[in-house]
């Protein structure tokens, strides 16, 4: 049985090379449901929510990862978030005309942007570097090996129903005997292709490219969709547009109308509502009182 939405991690036990392979299958519908993106925009989705899966589980924090592409193409913005929990959400936008191309064709110059946002009192971490790349896997490859200088290989596949990848790493500050350990296990998963990513169970895919080696494989991992939107976010968005701007929305439309861009989920607010969203800065006079 193929299973979907999951991560596994696997370790080389012999020398220091760590690898995850992801697929996800309900959470990559959840992400596509109701939104009519072309052909070309949502296999890069596809691509950039498994790259920031396969980013996110290689770290050690409690918070959210953001992975944004930004360019000056077709695309202009592809976002993924994901958490320590293994939730993702993602979006892209993009504008007309747009055709396949290369991926310079399509989103055009522009930055990979990294933010790690702890869940505790510490600073967000955020690195910004060119994109550079032929593929969104190169893209991710290319700022790992500027920012963390570690190297790294990925091959990820998308299509309507699923998205997959395969990450390779060489552990840091640890040595082997075997010098061309590196370098093998890239050539063996080289030879994976864009059907067996999509395809076959993690288990048969790690045995069919690493039979020859001795590799511990851990427990799957689940991966599901989650967004975090919520009705006190947006009354706070609203409150940060002030009362003059909120009124002049109502007076044109009548309502205020917001949609998540994550999940699609509307969030509606009439004048009583409006008005409630600044009761608090509201002092009435309170008259005096005799004991």
């Amino acid at each position: 049985m193929v299973e979907r939405d999951t991560l596994q991690r696997f370790v080389f036990t012999e020398f220091p090379v760590r690898g995850e392979f992801v697929r996800l299958g309900a959470t990559w519908e959840a992400v596509t449901e109701n939104r009519n993106y072309p052909p070309v925009v949502r296999r890069l989705l596809g691509e950039t929510m498994v790259a920031g899966a396969l980013l996110a589980a290689t770290l050690k924090f409690n918070g959210s990862l953001i992975l944004q592409i930004q360019g000056n193409g077709p695309v202009p913005l592809l976002v993924v978030e994901c958490t320590s929990e293994r939730t993702l959400r993602g979006l892209a936008h993009w504008h007309e005309p747009i055709s396949e191309g290369s991926l310079r064709d399509v989103l055009g110059d522009g930055n990979l942007v990294i933010t790690i946002d702890p869940q505790d009192e510490k600073s967000r971490y955020q690195s910004v570097v060119n994109l550079e790349g032929d593929s969104i896997a190169t893209v991710l490859e290319s700022y790992l090996a500027q920012s963390e200088q570690i190297s790294t290989r990925l091959w990820i596949a998308s299509n309507d129903k699923n998205a997959a990848g395969l990450m390779l790493q060489r552990v840091p500050g640890e040595s082997t005997d075997d010098d061309d350990a590196w370098e093998r296990t890239v050539h063996l998963s080289q030879t994976v292709s864009e059907s067996e990513l999509l395809r076959l169970p993690s288990e048969e895919l790690l045995y069919r490219l690493f039979h020859e080696e001795s590799v511990r494989v851990f427990d799957h991992e689940p991966v599901s969709f989650r967004c975090t939107c919520s009705r006190e976010k947006v009354r706070n968005m609203l409150r940060a547009f002030g009362h003059d701007e909120v009124q002049s929305i109502l007076a044109d439309e009548g309502k205020i109308s917001v949609n998540c861009e994550f999940c699609n989920q509307l969030y509606e607010f009439d004048s009583v509502d409006a008005a409630m969203l600044f009761v608090d800065e509201v002092s009435p006079e309170v008259p005096p009182t005799t004991h």
